[in-house]
């Protein structure tokens, strides 16, 4: 069965999915909220189906919407990709790279970026995959990426790469656990504590640096590594109070933001550094690609990636 939705429904659904209020996601979309309540019944129409459970106080989304809002988004972004690609084809003007990126670069590395690539060439269209660090530089090598930012990437033939941004690995935990108060917890203090890594195989040689750093502070740490989608996974994990997560700091600060009952904390005695790098093909001499790798080193620089915060 074919269902015709327009796309503004779907940007107006997401509105208020995100607020859960039709008076604050009106004035985000700048209409009145009777015409919000008149488009989101439209939708609901369409897909024969509620999307929200509505009172005179609260709103809230049924399984239905829940999976709406799951899926939407994407199909929004695939949307005005193919709308764009086609425009700068039509103008002769299309310089697609295909940029593939660790998760962990979603926080605070990738987003930036883009930005700088698509200031300084708005005529590139990147076409961005989130696959994990160990699959990137085998991807490159078969030509079905342009560039990659992989966490810790092994050295790889016909593959050369740089680190772009060198972190600290962070505690993530509960604020129910007993550690949440120390602001700086020596690594050997994780010592009977479960830590949570991502799979060895998506990044072998950052896993294997938290096991040898943990090995030099004396203890062989207990480790669950989780399968699912990395956010989700350590939040879920993580709010029952009895396990650590271990990762990069960026990555640890923004899925504390999602969880009410985290916290961050500095992991020292020793740090542990986590270091993401910037992949290309070793011949590939275009000049697209030596403009991102460009762009990348003063996104760098001016954001001082690479100041070290490892003592």
């Amino acid at each position: 069965m074919s269902i015709d939705i327009n796309p503004r429904l779907l940007r107006y659904f997401l509105a208020v999915a995100e607020e859960l209020h039709f008076g604050r996601a009106a004035m985000r979309l700048y209409i009145s909220q009777p015409s919000l309540s008149h488009q989101i019944r439209k939708l609901e129409g369409t897909l024969g189906t509620p999307l929200f459970v509505r009172s005179s106080r609260w709103v809230q989304l049924t399984a239905a919407g829940r999976t709406l809002l799951k899926e939407a988004p994407a199909a929004l972004a695939a949307l005005e990709k193919a709308v764009e690609l086609t425009r700068l084809a039509g103008a002769g003007s299309a310089t697609t790279i295909r940029l593939g990126y660790t998760p962990v670069a979603s926080f605070g590395t990738f987003a930036v970026l883009l930005d700088a690539l698509q200031e300084a060439h708005p005529d590139f269209v990147i076409d961005a995959r989130e696959i994990f660090s160990a699959e990137i530089p085998e991807r490159l090598c078969a030509g079905d990426l342009d560039i990659g930012l992989a966490l810790s990437p092994p050295a790889f033939d016909g593959v050369d790469s740089e680190i772009l941004r060198r972190e600290v690995v962070s505690a993530l935990l509960s604020t129910r656990h007993r550690l949440s108060e120390t602001p700086k917890i020596p690594l050997k203090d994780l010592r009977d504590e479960t830590l949570l890594l991502f799979p060895r195989r998506l990044a072998p040689a950052y896993y294997d640096g938290i096991v040898a750093a943990c090995q030099e502070a004396g203890f062989a740490p207990q480790i669950c590594a989780f399968e699912d989608p990395p956010v989700n996974a350590m939040l879920a994990r993580l709010s029952g109070g009895r396990e650590v997560g271990l990762a990069p700091a960026s990555f640890a600060e923004h899925a504390a933001k999602l969880g009410t009952t985290l916290t961050v904390r500095d992991v020292v005695d020793p740090p542990i550094a986590a270091d993401l790098s910037i992949l290309w093909p070793t011949n590939d001499p275009s000049p697209a690609i030596a403009s991102v790798l460009a762009t990348a080193r003063r996104c760098a620089e001016r954001h001082e990636w690479l100041g070290s915060p490892i003592a």
